[in-house]
């Protein structure tokens, strides 16, 4: 299958490492222009960005912190300078935060994790969306979790920003749609990344973990990054305004398998 992504011009946030990196090869390897987002660890966007080059498809890697709206707007300025525009955003950066209970969370902790999930997304959004409505033409995919739809005890910021997320994501398709630009969301269920190593490098926390996944495994970074590319191309060009989950069955309650 043809995803016909070249000439398109594209930023993924957070793109350095994890389901970023992955989400960068896969767009580059379907004929792409990247741009590598990341506030961490130049060294890993510099060094990504060197792998997926090549001639007349020259990646960006751009600092900026998604959770300053002066600092995306810089960002965004940088690959307008470069490239004339975008076509493509993924809004993937974002964070867990330490796990507390909401009783005893700390606040700062608690609002760096809506910052940077949230508004981190809105901000990246709205630069994007700027751009995309008057030319007609542009994706904005956001990159939610299961937790947009699951609890999950000990992470109130998280699951909060990521159901915002998924508010998010249909208030804008509604609004962006009549303008040919489409909005949507993919949410990845349990995944390979190094954020999470502490799990599936224990035995014990790996084997509770599939027994919440219907597939009996965790996922790879690659099969999220393969469905937001098939998205974010033409193939999916009647897809709007919803969250794609990409999770194993997870929010499928295996638990309820055998009765409530």
């Amino acid at each position: 299958m043809n995803l016909h992504l070249e000439h398109k011009r594209a930023l993924v946030t957070g793109g350095n490492s994890g389901i970023g990196a992955a989400i960068v090869r896969a767009l580059a390897g379907a004929g792409a222009r990247v741009a590598i987002n990341y506030v961490t660890h130049p060294e890993l966007a510099e060094s990504l960005a060197r792998e997926i080059g090549s001639p007349g498809r020259e990646p960006l890697a751009l600092e900026a912190d998604v959770a300053d709206a002066d600092a995306v707007a810089g960002m965004f300025a940088r690959i307008d300078a470069a490239w004339g525009g975008i076509d493509i955003l993924v809004n993937n950066a974002g964070i867990d935060g330490p796990r507390a209970a909401g009783w005893e969370a700390d606040l700062a902790a608690w609002r760096k994790v809506i910052d940077v999930n949230l508004f981190g997304a809105f901000h990246c959004a709205r630069e994007a969306l700027g751009r995309m409505v008057p030319q007609r033409h542009g994706v904005v995919l956001n990159i939610s979790s299961v937790h947009e739809r699951i609890a999950w005890s000990g992470y109130s910021a998280y699951t909060s920003s990521k159901a915002a997320v998924g508010m998010l994501t249909r208030t804008l398709a509604q609004e962006a749609a009549p303008h040919g630009v489409r909005v949507l969301a993919v949410g990845p269920g349990a995944i390979k990344t190094p954020i999470n190593r502490a799990v599936w490098d224990d035995p014990a926390q790996m084997a509770d973990l599939r027994q919440k996944i219907p597939l009996g495994r965790v996922g790879e970074p690659e099969e999220i990054a393969q469905m937001v590319t098939m998205l974010v191309s033409d193939v999916a060009s009647y897809v709007v305004g919803c969250t794609v989950l990409v999770d194993g069955g997870m929010t499928d309650y295996p638990s309820f398998a055998h009765g409530g």
